[in-house]
């Protein structure tokens, strides 16, 4: 698990219950990341113990990955997530290897009715459930993505305009997903497909043509790039070609969310 996305419910329905008689989303909220603390707690406890002998052997990994376990305990015992404590990049590091639930990016996606959709705020929403500035809130309809999955491509935009949104809540969430991951995504064109593929922000044109191939990678010459902006207002990759927006990348250039690329390769 890199992330974990937590759904909350927004909407009142008389004719689905909720397991607590009333709908309360910070509550609900605290429910789960304290049903998230003890399950990490239990964990913590046991490998502790495990460790505790190799550290009274002197292992110096593994007396700093002891100190680190009970600092995480008495974080989690004052009812805090494991992602709210501070670390020193040694920490952060020997945190990856245990594995904590509560260590991970959250997404809150918030499943509201058709009305709530228009009217509640994201910002007010977050501080209704306590949540700071810097976690992600999506605001999602599970109705209206059902609608939505039955319609055409037209349909479904003249519905979200009639709604008054942009985009539908499961794209929302699937960006939010990609900017919490790490993620963005560059694309291949020809004559018979058009492919996605994600990659982690950061990769050189080198590293994203090995996500195609390793041999893409190992022979790797030079990579024909457009940007998505350009391709899409220039009708393809003639016109870019025609208006010298197309560009000769090598091998240090960074990959940039949206490129459409053509490796030239060797092997």
């Amino acid at each position: 698990v890199h992330t974990i996305c937590h759904v909350v419910r927004a909407f009142d329905d008389g004719d689905i219950t909720h397991v607590d008689g009333s709908i309360d989303t910070k509550r609900d909220r605290e429910t789960i990341e304290t049903e998230l603390i003890l399950s990490d707690l239990d964990m913590l406890t046991k490998r502790i113990e495990k460790t505790e002998g190799a550290a009274r052997s002197g292992d110096k990994e593994k007396i700093k990955e002891l100190e680190l376990m009970k600092k995480l305990t008495t974080h989690l015992e004052e009812g805090h997530m494991a992602c709210s404590l501070e670390l020193t990049n040694d920490e952060q590091e020997l945190l990856e290897n245990i594995l904590l639930l509560t260590s991970k990016p959250i997404l809150y996606a918030v499943n509201v009715s058709e009305t709530q959709l228009a009217d509640i705020n994201p910002e007010e929403m977050k501080q209704k459930m306590g949540l700071t500035d810097r976690e992600e809130l999506i605001l999602i309809s599970a109705k209206i993505e059902e609608d939505l999955h039955e319609l055409s491509g037209d349909e479904r935009a003249e519905y979200l305009s009639d709604l008054g949104v942009g985009s539908s809540g499961l794209d929302q969430l699937i960006q939010a997903a990609y900017n919490a991951l790490g993620y963005i995504t560059y694309f291949t064109a020809g004559p018979k497909e058009v492919r996605a593929w994600t990659i982690h922000k950061g990769y050189t044109a080198p590293q994203a043509a090995g996500v195609i191939h390793t041999d893409f990678e190992k022979g790797f010459i030079r990579a024909e790039t457009i940007s998505y902006n350009d391709y899409v207002s220039l009708g393809g990759e003639q016109g870019a070609k025609e208006a010298g927006k197309m560009r000769q990348e090598g091998k240090d250039y960074v990959v940039q969310d949206g490129d459409v690329m053509h490796f030239k390769f060797n092997v």
